[in-house]
């Protein structure tokens, strides 16, 4: 059974409001930072819509429809997600298989409903899928009181920008859908998304819960409180992303801390008075797979934030806290401006896009730190 949602209060009264005056949005979009909750708000609203007699706010929570969406087995909601492109399948053969992954996937959830945000294998929202969710919605209702469609991380429906096929076929379904049908998109990066996607959903925005929420949250699961705290710090709140840095049961680093960690290392490699240490970092990363970079800039991008947090003097805003004696000495010893490292922010972006053109990535890497070092390193001639 899937967890509670924690918070999103104000949210779920307005969508809740909205669902009880029947002005409830065909297709919306809930947009917000990586691992808040957004698809678990989207399974909130699929049990409202679908619920036998929803209160105020919430849902009843007792009916069967409640039993069968919270059980993730109500056969009308439907909830579709990123999943790695099967080997070897295409055509028919393909929808097969990745319908098959679904599934699987979805047991997965209902033994092991919360994961961590940060996935480290290649994943997309396929054509075929797209065409299934369309097929899907073209047919009644197998309970016959409507259909609540969940797609997220829908950004990975333009997995790069010149295949837009997959997001295409679903313009026609969310500019008109059927009578008693409801899509609910969730998305990281709308930036993304096609401008045709975002002028046909209506957008909804939500922020990461508190760190005392999330500290609560991941004691009540059995986490140790020191743990629990330092998670909740990193993720600012984020439940989702709180658990990629949590320890692995075998004592092993959670995937976002060896993230966080390779982005640290990567920093002091392009901020070394040796330039080969910056150059054998990026040379340390495999030649295929650029798309596994997006998390490591992700976390570079907070470690620069950082970086200028402490030059202009707001150390209380730092993440990475454990990394402020080494911030402080990089500021100092190299009499570090803000503006010096906000402009190396953009070259963190280039990377970015490079990645997601599938550069190899030994190349995106070696690019980035020399793009770091011009801007970390070259004294400003303007200081203000």
């Amino acid at each position: 059974m899937i967890h509670p949602l924690i918070g999103h209060e104000e949210a779920r009264a307005s969508l809740a409001k909205a669902h009880r005056a029947g002005t409830l949005p065909s297709a919306l979009r809930i947009v917000g930072p990586r691992g808040v909750g957004k698809q678990r708000l989207a399974l909130w609203l699929g049990q409202r819509v679908l619920c036998e007699a929803p209160m105020e706010v919430e849902s009843c929570g007792e009916c069967r429809h409640c039993r069968r969406v919270l059980k993730l087995e109500h056969p009308d909601l439907h909830w579709y997600f990123p999943l790695p492109r099967p080997k070897g399948a295409s055509g028919d053969k393909l929808a097969e298989k990745l319908e098959d992954a679904r599934r699987g996937r979805l047991s997965e959830l209902r033994d092991e409903p919360l994961y961590p945000s940060h996935r480290g294998e290649a994943t997309a929202i396929y054509l075929a899928a797209a065409r299934a969710i369309r097929k899907a919605a073209q047919s009644p209702a197998a309970e016959g009181r409507g259909q609540v469609f969940i797609i997220a991380d829908a950004e990975a429906m333009v997995p790069q920008a010149s295949s837009p096929e997959a997001a295409n076929a679903l313009l026609k379904v969310l500019e008109e859908p059927p009578p008693n049908t409801w899509f609910v998109l969730t998305s990281s990066e709308q930036g993304r998304l096609l401008d045709t996607i975002r002028s046909r959903t209506i957008p909804l925005h939500v922020s990461a819960t508190s760190e005392e929420d999330a500290v609560a949250f991941l004691v009540q699961r059995g986490t140790n409180r020191d743990d629990a705290r330092k998670a909740a710090a990193l993720s600012s709140g984020s439940i989702g992303a709180a658990l990629g840095y949590l320890p692995e049961e075998n004592g092993d680093l959670g995937p976002l801390e060896h993230v966080r960690r390779d982005a640290f290392s990567l920093l002091r490699g392009a901020l070394s008075d040796r330039p080969g240490d910056g150059y054998a970092v990026a040379l340390g990363h495999k030649s295929a797979g650029a798309r596994g970079l997006l998390p490591l800039l992700g976390a570079l991008d907070v470690w620069l934030r950082d970086l200028a947090a402490v030059a202009s003097g707001s150390e209380s805003s730092v993440v990475n806290r454990d990394g402020l004696d080494y911030l402080r000495r990089q500021v100092q010893e190299r009499n570090l401006h803000p503006a010096a490292v906000s402009e190396a922010l953009p070259a963190v972006e280039a990377a970015r896009g490079e990645a997601r053109g599938n550069v190899n990535p030994q190349l995106v890497m070696a690019g980035l730190v020399d793009r770091l070092r011009r801007r970390l390193l070259t004294p400003m001639v303007v200081r203000q």
